[in-house]
């Protein structure tokens, strides 16, 4: 077991959305409540990512990129949340409406949770895999979230996003600059966008998350590199994975490609334990670290890289979500739901 407590001081964990966000300790105070002897630890959410905030993003008339056709990235209308049969299960941050924490102690399974992890995770690729279909030039995210979120109550699950910590949709959908956490809106996919789609589904009391960067219409080159070294980054994560294999294995494999590509490596956002909870430990760091921990058998987490052709470090909408790139350069992201298993790690987020 492996408390909030064991997470090296110098970092702290506040999940946004479905991964986590790292700041350095001197802002603990101000982000987090712990009270002695709890198991989770709540959240108050911080707008420190840059002074460039008002720059960027009220000074509406800078909208031109330089040495590119594509231009800035701006927020769309946001439709009403979509309802939910009742009888669809809730997770429990949704009934309590309670700002949900992160929970101590990996998640390891016993046989009956791992099928219910597959299960999950399967779904979640299936979803994953139409929503990848929806994307064309002209087509609204909102669009998407609307076919995600059907998909997934007409499977009998519950879209995990919808309601954590006040998240308006049911799948967050990140383009072009927006390094995580984007949300659905009214604007249309431009030729030579990129997309990242991150779908969360609660099948059976477990979630299983997995998201993809797709291509809209004509991408140039520079855009296929950052895709295409992004899921090499995952994919060479997860071959090193086994039981008894350090953690922080996983940051440097990430890492020493992304240099070679010379690609930055987001470090404020992070993987997690994934299961009965949404976000647990252990924290999966994707740059070089010294974290201690090491991976057991029949653990369930996430591993999603994130990179970017310039700058790693974000600035955060006023939607207290969105978080995109301070310089405006390009990112792409890969995540899977791995299980680590006797001969190594099996991919639950696939069809």
């Amino acid at each position: 077991m492996v408390s909030v407590s064991s997470i090296q001081p110098r970092f702290i964990s506040t999940l946004i959305g479905d991964c986590c966000f790292i700041q350095p300790s001197h802002s603990l105070h101000r982000l987090f409540r712990c009270n002695p002897g709890n198991k989770h630890v709540s959240m108050q959410y911080s707008r420190r990512f840059s002074g460039l905030t008002d720059l960027l993003f009220n000074r509406r008339n800078i909208d031109e990129l330089p040495n590119t056709k594509r231009k800035r990235l701006r927020p769309g209308e946001i439709s009403p949340p979509r309802p939910v049969p009742e009888h669809i299960q809730r997770p429990p941050y949704v009934k309590s409406r309670k700002p949900p924490g992160i929970g101590s102690g990996f998640e390891v399974h016993d046989r009956k949770g791992i099928e219910k992890m597959r299960a999950s995770g399967r779904l979640a690729a299936q979803v994953l895999q139409h929503a990848g279909t929806l994307v064309q030039p002209g087509t609204m995210t909102d669009e998407i979230d609307q076919a995600v979120h059907q998909m997934i109550i007409d499977n009998g699950a519950y879209p995990s996003p919808l309601g954590y910590g006040g998240f308006p949709k049911s799948v967050c959908t990140s383009v072009n600059e927006c390094i995580c956490h984007g949300i659905p809106d009214s604007r249309p996919l431009e030729d030579g966008d990129i997309i990242n789609i991150d779908v969360t589904v609660y099948l059976d009391g477990y979630h299983g998350d997995t998201s993809a960067t797709f291509f809209v219409g004509n991408v140039d080159e520079e855009a296929k590199n950052l895709v295409k070294v992004t899921k090499g980054c995952l994919d060479k994560a997860i071959s090193i994975c086994a039981p008894g294999v350090e953690f922080n294995k996983i940051g440097k494999i990430i890492h020493d490609l992304a240099d070679k590509h010379r690609y930055g490596v987001v470090e404020q956002f992070v993987g997690h334990g994934v299961g009965r909870a949404f976000h647990s430990d252990p924290v999966i760091l994707h740059y070089r670290n010294n974290s201690r921990g090491q991976m057991v058998l029949n653990q369930t987490f996430t591993i999603e890289p994130m990179l970017t052709i310039g700058s790693i470090d974000g600035v955060m909408w006023d939607d207290n979500w969105t978080v995109v790139t301070e310089d405006a350069s390009l990112s792409a992201q890969f995540e899977h739901t791995i299980l680590i298993t006797q001969d190594g790690a099996e991919i639950l987020t696939q069809c």
